[in-house]
């Protein structure tokens, strides 16, 4: 993605604010994670999306937009080059690199951001400062923008606080062809990972090993990081839907469950594959991963513009529902929750439960997952098969068919390793 792609994915935000106001954009700042170290950072996704700057380079950087009747200036308040601390910490942007990323020309150290916003503020010109302030949780700990707006309150009373956080939503919602571009190739690479880790599959393997075979695959791509943390699991443990031990070993007989993803350009994929680590599906576990595959692919022959949102989940469930009760499993008045214990699609794009419009239906260039769980502890079985839709004009396609998916496909890929 160029720099144009994000300057236009700014000029749509100002054009939504109010004449005569502020906007300020924080990329955010690492997490302390003991006495000396602090989290890998994480740029905040909206200001990722407004400004092409991404990376752990980026941190405490501030994006601030004044807004005179329709004229807009722009400003990038950045850690500038410091000798001394990039011992330390790493090599810095330069303003030059800076704007050739973000399209904006006017770079000032983070240090001059209070005063620059002080000077704004008290000038009379603006009336309203508009934030993207957003809490998963009510008792989640403020970031940046939170933090601000309650100095901005006290400090500043005359100044009405918007919030932008729906309206970055909503035109994230739908994908522009370059974010699409850089989707197919982060899945090159989640692809090769997925299919490095069945190849290697045999029992007795560790988690850790599976995930050493899966990062290996995306480093050697120039991927350093993936998209989110993987999940891998073996056996019992696929039972825990979030499971971040990597401490099971596989024995013959279980399933290794994979939810994994690479991420390019700041683009996320999201994939699970399910597979016998000795490299055949058991009766049971066979007849259950049918009954995962052939949701799917329905999933994908109905999935189209002008649908609920709501009804993608809600079709999943109830035809893979119908299958478990053909084979017995389900009783015909218990729900396909007691085995489906999650939802059956979320978005994907610059997080990897990306945050869109919740109210708009299915839309062409919208991009979300096809998610089949399947989790049945009395017989020790527990899986899922996810894939990522795009939407098109008259239908859906699917960006990681390309990794083995049926049974048959996973036992004969696997047959060709030959490594149990």
């Amino acid at each position: 993605m160029d720099r144009s792609f994000h300057g236009e994915n700014r000029q749509t935000l100002y054009r939504t604010l109010a004449e005569d106001s502020l906007f300020v954009c924080f990329a955010g700042r690492a997490l302390p994670q003991s006495a000396d170290a602090e989290y890998p950072f994480f740029a905040n996704r909206n200001f990722a999306y407004l400004t092409g700057l991404d990376g752990a380079e980026v941190h405490d950087f501030v994006l601030m937009a004044q807004k005179t009747g329709e004229a807009v200036t722009e400003t990038l308040f950045v850690l500038p080059p410091d000798p001394m601390a990039e011992r330390w910490t790493g090599r810095r942007l330069k303003p030059e690199e800076i704007t050739a990323r973000s399209g904006i020309s006017a770079i000032r150290p983070a240090e001059d951001f209070s005063a620059a916003f002080h000077a704004a503020a008290a000038s009379g010109k603006y009336r309203t400062l508009t934030l993207d302030l957003w809490k998963k949780n009510q008792d989640d700990p403020d970031r940046e923008a939170e933090r601000f707006a309650s100095l901005v309150q006290t400090r500043y009373p005359f100044l009405r606080i918007e919030n932008c956080h729906r309206q970055l939503c909503a035109q994230r919602t739908i994908k522009a062809p370059c974010e699409i571009a850089a989707m197919r190739e982060a899945m090159k690479a989640t692809r090769a990972g997925i299919e490095a880790m069945m190849r290697a599959s045999r029992p007795g393997m560790y988690e850790y090993e599976y995930k050493a075979v899966f990062d290996h695959a995306l480093t050697s791509r120039g991927i350093l990081t993936p998209a989110f943390p993987s999940i891998i699991a073996a056996g019992q443990n696929n039972f825990c839907i979030h499971y971040y031990s990597y401490t099971g070993q596989a024995q013959a007989g279980d399933l290794v469950l994979n939810d994994v993803g690479a991420a390019w350009d700041g683009m996320c994929t999201d994939v699970s594959r399910s597979w016998p680590c000795c490299g055949k599906f058991s009766p049971r576990q066979r007849q259950l991963y049918d009954c995962a595959f052939r949701t799917s692919q329905h999933m994908f022959s109905v999935i189209r513009p002008g649908m609920p949102m709501a009804d993608v989940d809600r079709l999943c469930h109830r035809y893979c529902g119908g299958l478990l009760r053909e084979i017995g499993l389900l009783g015909r008045d218990e729900a396909p929750e007691k085995y489906m214990w999650h939802g059956g699609a979320h978005h994907v794009g610059w997080d990897v439960h990306d945050q869109v419009d919740p109210e708009r239906p299915v839309s062409a260039g919208m991009v979300f997952c096809v998610d089949v769980g399947i989790y049945v502890e009395e017989w020790g079985i527990g899986f899922r098969l996810e894939d990522n839709c795009l939407v098109t004009e008259d239908g859906c396609v699917n960006l990681s068919a390309e990794i083995p998916r049926s049974a048959g496909e996973i036992e004969a890929f696997m047959a060709a390793s030959a490594n149990y």
